[in-house]
């Protein structure tokens, strides 16, 4: 399972999930891959690849010269949220009558319980002090606003759940002794995120392009500079659902981990590990297929002979993102299951499209090479704006030899980075077609939104549980 999130820009790769972690403040450029929920993902091993969660980012232009409201005041005072722990948090006279291993999952279970206390407040947050004022301001529609919070407000309550069963699970002392039943009975209601992460997508690209409003950015800045954002944006507060959602599995291993075999929490705890993989999985695949649906809908073909089956049939977005050709072009490239498709970002009735720049290529009949600096003749007026060494590194090429004719392009990632991303999806593309074509079932490699039987645009684990980051 993995990018819940999100097909995880091309500069970024972006691979729909990302990203274990709870939202940050520090800006990534990444591959569009395709979340994640996946995430919504963020090629889509998205930040190349674009993942929904890193790879949700847009290649829509923002306008700098929005006035802001009102006069100049000084930055105020970032509202930081407290780490707390089990052990500051209880005075724990009985503390010498634990062991470091139940020290250990006691902790655990602690911070399950504070993660959905954060989770609730920003929640709240979200609609109080972004949805709220900018429906009585009128600076968006309800309609818009609607669209872009989608079913935010239903996730509070489902949370306010959980929170006030752990609590009651807690003893007066801090200890809690039980608390697999209390999510076994309980994560059955995460299917609910389904819609949630499977809209992210579309709401990021409307909240992208309303921004060019100079009403909403002024609003969206004026909120970012305020104490309670916690330098956070606006999207860092939608995506918590989905950054959430991706951390259960990992606090679950935790608790398992100091749970010893014999204690009757055990059994529950790893019935409860299995339930979340398997959501986890299917929101996972969800919003990967709603992502492609997305994009395939943008797609705008300048003659009906552009027009693909392997597109039309396509579920998985491996990954996408924003390449540059030997002139120094932008082109918007997009690596489904089976065909990479090369395009151009329009802009049509006010919405950003890609229309196709050239003839989709069969994934199985790609060609592909890794272009060392020195190896690209380069053209066009852009020739004199950069030193020979920039202009020359971080390009591959790909080729496509179809009866007499040949389709050759020269793309150039926004860094080493970025390249390797895009050759380590492309590979594993031809691979998942090989073995398609041979009847073996091939799993991607962790982290990467490549198999159709097993996307990861939330994925944020691999299967072997040694193997999860810390």
């Amino acid at each position: 399972m993995a990018s819940l999130i999100p097909p995880v820009k091309a500069a970024p790769l972006k691979r729909i999930g990302q990203t274990l972690q709870e939202p940050s403040t520090k800006r990534v450029k990444p591959l569009s891959r395709v979340t994640s929920l996946a995430s919504l993902i963020p090629p889509v091993k998205a930040a190349p690849l674009k993942r929904i969660g890193q790879t949700l980012q847009r290649s829509i232009s923002f306008r700098s010269d929005c006035r802001p409201w009102g006069r100049q005041i000084a930055p105020a005072i970032t509202k930081r949220r407290d780490s707390k722990l089990w052990s500051e948090t209880f005075d724990l006279g009985l503390g010498h009558m634990l062991s470091s291993t139940e020290i250990k999952r006691q902790e655990a279970i602690f911070e399950l319980s504070q993660g959905e206390q954060d989770l609730i407040e920003d929640l709240k947050l979200a609609k109080k002090a972004y949805r709220d004022p900018m429906l009585k301001l009128s600076i968006m529609t309800e309609h818009e606003l609607n669209q872009i919070f989608f079913t935010l407000d239903s996730l509070i309550p489902l949370h306010e759940d959980l929170l006030s069963r752990l609590r009651e699970a807690r003893k007066p002392d801090g200890l809690t002794d039980h608390v697999g039943h209390i999510l076994v009975d309980w994560l059955p209601c995460l299917e609910t995120y389904n819609s949630y992460c499977s809209n992210q997508v579309a709401a990021k690209a409307l909240l992208d392009h309303k921004k060019q409003d100079h009403r909403v950015h002024d609003f969206l800045q004026r909120c970012l500079e305020s104490p309670f954002s916690r330098k956070l944006d606006l999207w860092s507060f939608l995506d918590i659902p989905r950054s959430r959602l991706v951390k259960y599995p990992l606090l679950l291993r935790e608790m398992l981990k100091h749970t010893p075999n014999d204690h009757p929490d055990h059994q529950h705890l790893d019935e409860a590990m299995n339930m979340i993989q398997s959501i986890v999985a299917d929101i996972n695949t969800q919003t990967g297929e709603s992502e492609c649906r997305y994009y395939k809908e943008r797609l705008l073909y300048l003659e009906s002979g552009q027009r693909d089956l392997l597109i039309d049939s396509s579920r998985i977005l491996s990954c996408h993102g924003e390449l540059k050709n030997n002139r120094g072009a932008k082109l918007h490239v997009f690596l489904f299951q089976d065909v990479l498709v090369v395009t151009r970002a329009v802009t049509q009735n006010e919405q950003l499209c890609y229309q196709l720049h050239r003839q989709p290529i069969p994934i199985r009949d790609l060609e592909w090479e890794d272009l060392q600096g020195g190896e690209v003749r380069l053209g066009g007026s852009i020739r004199g704006a950069f030193s020979h060494s920039e202009r020359t590194k971080n390009f591959f090429q790909v080729v496509f030899r179809s009866g007499g004719q040949l389709q050759m392009h020269c793309f150039q990632a926004s860094d080493a980075f970025n390249k390797q991303q895009w050759l380590n999806c492309i590979r594993q593309a031809k691979e998942a077609v090989w073995s398609a074509e041979s009847g073996a079932a091939q799993t991607a490699s962790p982290g990467c939104v490549i198999s159709p039987e097993e996307p990861t645009y939330l994925r944020c684990f691999p299967p072997d549980s040694s193997r999860a980051p810390g």
